[in-house]
C-alpha cells in the first residue's frame, strides 16, 4: 500500500499524472480535505482510497498508515514529524519526504525551523533505531503554471506593469524547478529500488538563471517592452517595512524581498546521479507558463 498526502496538491498533481502514465498496479491510500478538488483522482482509473482527515491529528495519521508499505509525504514539511511518528508505529518499510531548499536561506525566517524538522526526524530514526528507508526530495522554487505562488506572479506583475523595480540589478541567481520535472522525481525515487536511507537530495531546474533574465524572458513571451529599474536591497526593505506598519502587518514583503537579493541557486547532481534527473530547461518551462496566462 502506497500512501500519499499532497496529491491534490500543486507538484502532487504532477505526481498522479505520473502514477497514470505509467498505469501504476499498486493500492493507493490518499489523505485529502473535505474541500479537495478529486475529480482527477476519481477519473484516474487507478486504485485509489480517499481517507478524510487532519495532518496535525496524530490519532488520525496513526491509523491512515496501517497497511502501507510506503510513504509519499508531498504536503508539507511542517507535518513531517508527526509523518515520521506514524511511519515508525507502523513498521512502514520505506518514506520519501517533500521537504524545500528553504532550509539554506540567510533571511527566510522559517529556515532555522526547517532545519529543526530535519534534526527532529534524525533524532527520531536515532532514538527508536528504525531502519526505515527514510529520504528527503528538496525542490528549489516550484513553477509550471498558474496554479504556482511564484513565477506566476512575476507573470502578472510583468503583464500589467510597463516599468518593473529589480532588486540589486537582478543579479542573484534562482534555479527554479517545474512541477513536470517534480511528478517525474517523485515517481522515479517511489520506484526506485536503492537502498538510499538517510539521503537527501536538492531537486533544482536546468540551470542558475539570473533573476533579470527571468523578467526579461517574461517580458518577451508576453511580447512586452518592460523597462527595468534597479532599486537598492536597502531601500525595498525599507519600503516593505513601510508597507507592513501602514497595513498593520497585514501585508508583509519584507523577508520575499531580501531573498530577491540572495543566491538560490542549487546543484541537482546527485539526484541525476541515484535517479538520472534530468529536468526541463527554463525558458521552455516559461514559455509554456506564460501561454497558459495568454489562453485564460
Amino acid at each position: 500500500m502506497l500512501l500519499v498526502t499532497g496529491i491534490t496538491g500543486h507538484s502532487g498533481r504532477y505526481f498522479l499524472k505520473e502514477l497514470i502514465k505509467n498505469k501504476y498496479e499498486g493500492d493507493i491510500r490518499c489523505i485529502v480535505r473535505e474541500t479537495s478538488d478529486t475529480s482527477m483522482i476519481d477519473s484516474s482509473g487507478l486504485k485509489i482510497e480517499k481517507v478524510i482527515g487532519d495532518l496535525e491529528d496524530q490519532d488520525f495519521i496513526n491509523k491512515a498508515m496501517v497497511g502501507v508499505e510506503t510513504v509519499m509525504h508531498i504536503y508539507n514539511i511542517h507535518h513531517s514529524p508527526k509523518i515520521v511518528q506514524a511511519v515508525i508505529k507502523n513498521n512502514v518499510k520505506r518514506a520519501i519526504l517533500v521537504h524545500t531548499t528553504g532550509i539554506y536561506s540567510n533571511f527566510k525566517d522559517a529556515s532555522q525551523e526547517y532545519k529543526n524538522i530535519e534534526q527532529k526526524i534524525s533524532e527520531l530514526t536515532k532514538e527508536y533505531q528504525y531502519s526505515t528507508n527514510i529520504i528527503i526530495l528538496r525542490p528549489s522554487m516550484i513553477y509550471g503554471d498558474m496554479c504556482d505562488s511564484n513565477m506566476s506572479k512575476f507573470i502578472k506583475m510583468v503583464d500589467k506593469f510597463p516599468i518593473m523595480p529589480v532588486i540589486n540589478r537582478g543579479n542573484s541567481l534562482i534555479q527554479p524547478v517545474n512541477a513536470r520535472d517534480l511528478g517525474k522525481i517523485f515517481f522515479i525515487a517511489l520506484m526506485s529500488s536503492r537502498e538510499l536511507a538517510g539521503k537527501a537530495y536538492d531537486i533544482s531546474g536546468d540551470k542558475p538563471i539570473m533573476m533579470i533574465d527571468v523578467f526579461k524572458l517574461i517580458s518577451h513571451e508576453l511580447n512586452k517592452k518592460t523597462i527595468f529599474v534597479s532599486v537598492p536591497l536597502s531601500l525595498g526593505v525599507f519600503m516593505a517595512r513601510i508597507l507592513k506598519t501602514i497595513t498593520i502587518g497585514k501585508i508583509n514583503y519584507i523577508e520575499k524581498v531580501q531573498r530577491m537579493a540572495e543566491n538560490r541557486s542549487y546543484s541537482h547532481n546527485d539526484a541525476t546521479n541515484d535517479f538520472e534527473y534530468n529536468p526541463i530547461p527554463f525558458e521552455d518551462g516559461i514559455k509554456i507558463e506564460v501561454e497558459e496566462y495568454l489562453q485564460e
